[in-house]
């Protein structure tokens, strides 16, 4: 199974610590770069524009630019407009979801309550990659 370069933007440093043990535990990502917050995650694309992630996934609700923020802005840029851009946050407001999804976001997904659950988050968004994936290519999905 080929791993998928994921970058993670999340501002909490210790759910930071926990999510990276649950994805290299579900043996479906390597991280390539944590950031905590969009300014950092820019600033390192711009100083290595040959590093592209398969998948961006980031939290919400940050300091300076927010996970919405950081999607409209890399969306601007052709290196980086079709790389799946996943949001994450402890809110599941409908309206707030349908917001990111509309305006470009790939998935949204409602961080777990317990941390420890950070291993079954990434098989979750895992699955949602996938799901992008095939609807890209045209491929049903069952």
């Amino acid at each position: 199974m080929e791993k998928r370069n994921i970058i993670i933007v999340e501002n909490d440093v210790d759910e930071q610590l926990l999510m990276r043990e649950g994805f290299e535990k579900s043996g479906y990502f390597n991280l390539l770069a944590p950031f905590n917050n969009g300014n950092d995650l820019l600033y390192w694309l711009n100083a290595n524009p040959d590093v592209i992630p398969d998948v961006i996934l980031s939290d919400l609700n940050m300091p300076g630019k927010n996970g919405y923020d950081i999607m409209v802005n890399l969306q601007k840029i052709a290196a980086y407009a079709e790389v799946p851009f996943f949001i994450m946050s402890t809110l599941s407001n409908p309206v707030l979801v349908q917001i990111c999804l509309s305006r470009g976001a790939a998935g949204f997904l409602v961080k777990p309550r317990v941390y420890i659950d950070y291993t079954t988050f990434a098989c979750q968004l895992n699955a949602l990659v996938l799901q992008n994936v095939w609807q890209k290519q045209g491929v049903g999905v069952v």
